[in-house]
């Protein structure tokens, strides 16, 4: 199936044209960036945690501490809505009313449940490939110790709608003949240059993952 099921949960009310439900698009969204919000319900109480996460297919794997509240509340399989969201720019209209955001956003619903073993070292690798690719590579990997501490969860995604809006700003028709400047401020993230641990040997080259940031 190349599009979610649509119901009442991840069906897009406010501006349906905005509204999309194909993987391809999904995907796109949550493959560009490494960082979500989670949100659940717990003993009434709702919570939003940032967090990072990688995607694989329909699999969405999240890692944490073995004492956090998050993880030991997610792995016992409570309802999920994962969100990630890009800004692309500022809308500023003629209106204060009009003002908006050219953004892209994606709600993804589903259940988590925890993963051990080789299942659980590879998740740790997707989520360090979404991060930055082939770090995982340059870097020691985890002892078992760290493994134990580490809680990692399948995300698997059961629903998901995205949510986008491009272009200039929309004014009621009299606006257009205000003195006022409107448009588009177009928003991007750029890396900045690399900082050396002051502790790093002498000699110690910047691995390529970091260097690939640079392009």
């Amino acid at each position: 199936m190349s599009t979610y099921p649509i119901d009442e949960r991840n069906k897009v009310k406010r501006i349906p044209k905005r509204g999309h439900y194909d993987k391809k698009t999904v995907y796109e969204i949550l493959d560009a960036a490494f960082l979500c919000h989670l949100g659940f319900t717990h003993h009434d109480q709702p919570f939003v945690i940032p967090t990072s996460y990688g995607r694989e297919g329909d699999k969405i794997y999240l890692h944490g501490a073995t004492t956090s509240r998050m993880m030991i509340n997610l792995e016992k399989g409570l309802p999920v809505c994962l969100t990630v969201t890009h800004l692309d720019g500022l809308v500023l209209a003629r209106s204060a009313f009009h003002h908006s955001m050219n953004y892209r956003s994606v709600a993804c619903f589903g259940t988590a449940y925890k993963i051990e073993g080789e299942e659980k070292l590879h998740a740790l690798k997707v989520i360090s490939d979404q991060i930055l690719k082939d770090r995982w590579e340059e870097s020691r990997q985890p002892l078992p110790k760290e493994l134990k501490a580490t809680t990692v969860l399948c995300f698997t995604i059961d629903q998901a709608s995205a949510k986008i809006r491009t272009g200039p700003p929309g004014d009621d028709k009299p606006d257009y003949a205000l003195p006022i400047w409107a448009g588009v401020v177009p928003c991007t993230q750029v890396w900045g240059t690399p900082e050396a641990d002051p502790l790093l040997a002498d000699g110690i080259e910047m691995g390529k993952s970091v260097k690939a940031l640079m392009k």
